[in-house]
């Protein structure tokens, strides 16, 4: 049967859906709607009545493309108050051969997290970062090798579980289900990583609309993270408060006229607009990209700031994502501010060859490699519904291994 996964992004100014095929390896785009959102705020539902029109449609284009309904996806939640927590647990090995099985090492991860989890969190994930057997051997892998005893140290991050149960009710009224969820961070690193990645310390920054995240990870895994109370929006409303225009103009000035960097750009070159005062007004590029600019300097300075202030670890690499990434003359001030080690991301797959996309596209990334680790048969279709789209192709809460996910951190067997 085909893999195809499902991966949806809320974001304060638009909600993603992406729908990709796993294929050797790769992930092949099947599907992509992206609408304006309303009633989000910071990656929060604060407005359920304004959202769930909006999150209706995102589902209804991408359905109508494909030609099935899409009803199990995976789903990016707001990673403010997350916290990071190193634990440890044991099992002891009961079988009568005393080789370590996967319920040996669930049982240890399980304990690792025993009364040590607050009861308004959620566990966003759990990843072992050392095997011990009988107290003093370390392995990387335990499963198969003899031994009377399992210890496992354990990598925990948790949420708070306001920041999931929203969304997963609004995805319920619409009669989709929540089959795993996780930061858009992570979606963020599985889009961006690379095998020297894998080995080594570094940070991915997204500028968003309201926020902008930056993230360490540490040999593929997430150890910190934090979101700035500044985005896109902020670019928006120092342009509307410097040319006293309406937010709609000031977002027509950002995307029309305003570079990230002055450099090369035109005084002569200039659009007209009316002031909220009702006077016509001429806007340049370069008046444009000045204020933008300034904007933007902040923020990735800002954002290296809290590189330093989050991990005290050598960075090896600096991702930098979200659609902001993508304005002309960007690489500029990046350079500017962090020299040669960061580098802009570009989405390119097939389909969703924009940076507002990283995140989606990553989720399907990440739940591909967490089902192939268990060996899971997964799919948001069943049989007939995938017959289903293929014959149209031609012509053009939370399930039981999703649990699994979230307490072992890969997926095993039960």
């Amino acid at each position: 049967m085909r893999k195809i996964l499902a991966g949806i992004d809320i974001g304060s100014e638009f909600i993603k859906l992406v729908v990709g095929e796993s294929l050797n390896g790769k992930i092949n785009i099947l599907g992509v709607s992206c609408v304006a959102s309303q009633g989000v705020r910071k990656g929060f539902i604060i407005d359920p009545n304004a959202f769930l029109p909006k999150l209706q449609e995102v589902f209804q284009k991408c359905n109508s493309m494909l030609g099935v309904d899409v009803k199990k996806v995976v789903v990016t939640v707001p990673s403010e108050g997350a916290e990071f927590l190193l634990t440890e647990g044991s099992s002891t090995i009961t079988n009568e051969e005393h080789l370590v099985n996967r319920i040996d090492i669930i049982r240890a991860m399980q304990a690792s997290t025993y009364n040590k989890i607050d009861s308004d969190k959620e566990i966003v994930s759990i990843h072992p970062t050392s095997f011990y057997l009988d107290d003093e051997k370390i392995v990387k892998s335990p499963l198969g090798l003899e031994a009377e005893k399992i210890n496992v140290k354990s990598l925990v991050v948790t949420i708070p579980r306001k920041n999931v149960y929203t969304i997963v009710k609004c995805l319920e009224k619409l009669g989709v289900k929540v089959v795993d969820f996780t930061l858009g961070s992570i979606g963020d690193y599985y889009e961006c990583q690379s095998p020297m990645m894998k080995d080594v310390v570094g940070s991915i920054i997204n500028i968003g609309y309201h926020t902008t995240t930056v993230s360490i990870f540490n040999k593929g895994l997430l150890t910190n993270t934090i979101s700035l109370q500044t985005g896109s929006s902020s670019i928006e409303h120092d342009l509307s408060y410097m040319f006293h225009v309406t937010k709609k103009d000031a977002k027509n000035i950002k995307m029309e006229l305003a570079a990230a960097h002055k450099r090369k750009t035109s005084a002569s070159i200039k659009k007209e607009y009316t002031t909220k005062e009702g006077e016509s007004i001429f806007v340049s590029e370069y008046e444009a990209s000045e204020i933008v600019s300034s904007r933007i300097e902040e923020i990735l300075k800002n954002a290296k700031k809290q590189i330093n202030l989050l991990t005290k670890k050598e960075i090896h690499y600096i991702m930098i994502t979200g659609g902001v990434s993508e304005m002309t003359n960007f690489s500029i001030l990046v350079e500017e501010v962090f020299g040669h080690h960061a580098k802009i991301f570009l989405t390119k797959e097939l389909g969703v060859r924009s940076n507002i996309y990283s995140s989606a596209v990553g989720l399907l990334k990440y739940y591909d490699e967490k089902t192939n680790e268990e060996e899971v048969d997964f799919s948001i279709f069943n049989e007939d519904e995938t017959e289903e789209l293929s014959s149209v192709s031609k012509k053009l809460p939370f399930e039981e291994h999703s649990i699994l996910g979230k307490l072992f951190g890969y997926f095993f067997d039960n």
